[in-house]
């Protein structure tokens, strides 16, 4: 009897390890594999949104306006229906961010700091004044699927920064030396609640899934943040790992 069941543990291990990512290190050409599944359908996924949900908003929208326009001045509806449309162009603008971080997911095949630089482009005017990308030291070259992972967490940790902290100024440095990269993203913002920081709540997946890319790298990430004085986000990879996913890509 010991011994038929002697296998459970392991296996009870593996099953969550298919489904949490976490029974080993995936290879380089194990995360090029997951990337460009996870690319294909966040294209979909965008597609969709903007073809359905997104589409029908911004038509409601402009009914409602005209809708408005009807509405004589001191009439009581007046204020409701503006603030009905206020509310509807904020769920807009929000819809067309949530589609951005969709499409812009896949690192094109450059440096670090030009695909961020990049990625600034396509933000609206007034949230790209708030960002300024800083390069250090000489840039290494580094495996397409690691320099992947990196610009997804640090494109992550930017767009929370522009969607949450209401920060006037947003850094983002990438200091390249001899034994690794690093990569800071500070802003002078409202900061992010202790609970939350270290909770990883679902609704706030964010930190988590920055946090999971970091360790499947073999990088090590760190947050600071207190409310009201901002937050800094350390992402420092060492360059043992990007040695280790070019002699998988050899390989």
């Amino acid at each position: 009897m010991e011994r038929q069941t002697a296998g459970i543990p392991q296996l009870a291990k593996q099953i969550r390890g298919y489904f949490t990512g976490h029974d080993h290190h995936p290879s380089t050409g194990e995360l090029f594999l997951r990337q460009e599944e996870r690319r294909l359908e966040r294209t979909r996924i965008a597609r969709e949104l903007h073809d359905t949900l997104l589409q029908g908003l911004l038509s409601a929208s402009m009914q409602l306006q005209v809708a408005e326009g009807w509405v004589p001045p001191d009439s009581p509806a007046k204020p409701l229906l503006s603030r009905v449309r206020k509310l509807m162009g904020k769920g807009i603008a929000e819809g067309r961010a949530a589609l951005q971080g969709l499409r812009s997911a896949e690192i094109p095949s450059t440096t670090l700091d030009q695909a961020l630089a990049d990625f600034c482009d396509e933000l609206p005017p007034a949230d790209a004044a708030r960002v300024r990308i800083a390069k250090m030291g000489r840039p290494k070259p580094l495996d397409p699927a690691l320099l992947h992972q990196i610009y997804l967490i640090t494109r992550e940790a930017l767009l929370n920064s522009l969607r949450h902290s209401h920060a006037k100024k947003i850094e983002a440095e990438l200091e390249y030396s001899p034994r690794k990269l690093r990569v800071v993203v500070r802003d002078n913002g409202t900061g992010i609640d202790p609970q939350l920081l270290h909770s990883g709540r679902k609704s706030h997946w964010g930190l988590t899934v920055m946090r999971e890319r970091a360790a499947n790298i073999g990088a090590h990430l760190r947050i600071w943040s207190k409310p009201k004085t901002g937050t800094e986000l350390e992402l420092s990879v060492p360059l043992a790992a990007a040695k280790a996913a070019d002699g998988h890509s050899a390989r």
